[in-house]
């Protein structure tokens, strides 16, 4: 198996053009927005999860972002940044933000490629997957929190308890 694609005629392979292939091969929802931006709408077992991708060829980093859909109110943002970072603790590859105006938890990811260098589709659809796994994992302890159910580390060890029950 080779994950790395190198320069093809003098131009670097978008990685972006890889993952739209994936996604028509997966029957994945998902629109190009530019030639630099794509995104998917990818469905979970906790809802529908929006994922961005954006390359920036300059760089040589290739942006994922994973949002939940779930709004944490202005009331409860203290608890859910004290949940970020009781999840990001518990992560090996990205983090845990809130971003926009609704507050929204999103899984982030970044890679780094060099030299003209870029992702196999195999590659691609791992990292697009341990995403929405990730968010699935810590979907229900986001909505107990922005629920006001629970406290953060109670809300994460009771959806920790219940991932754990379900494999």
């Amino acid at each position: 198996m080779n994950d790395v694609h190198p320069e093809l005629h003098g131009h670097v392979l978008n990685p972006l053009d890889l993952v739209e292939r994936l996604a028509a091969g997966n029957e994945w929802a998902f629109e190009r927005h530019s030639e630099d931006e794509l995104a998917l709408e990818l469905k979970g077992q906790w809802c529908r999860y929006e994922v961005w991708l954006s390359w920036h060829a300059d760089l040589g980093v290739l942006q994922l972002t994973c949002a939940l859909d779930l709004g944490i109110p202005a009331r409860r943002v203290a608890q859910a940044v004290a949940l970020l970072a009781l999840a990001n603790e518990k992560l090996l590859l990205g983090h845990f933000e809130l971003g926009g105006e609704e507050r929204r938890p999103a899984f982030r990811y970044a890679l780094l490629f060099r030299d003209g260098v870029v992702p196999g589709p195999e590659l691609l659809e791992e990292v697009i997957d341990i995403a929405v796994s990730e968010c699935e994992r810590f979907y229900p302890a986001f909505g107990f929190v922005g629920r006001g159910l629970k406290a953060p580390r109670e809300a994460l060890q009771a959806a920790m308890l219940e991932t754990e029950g379900e494999a």
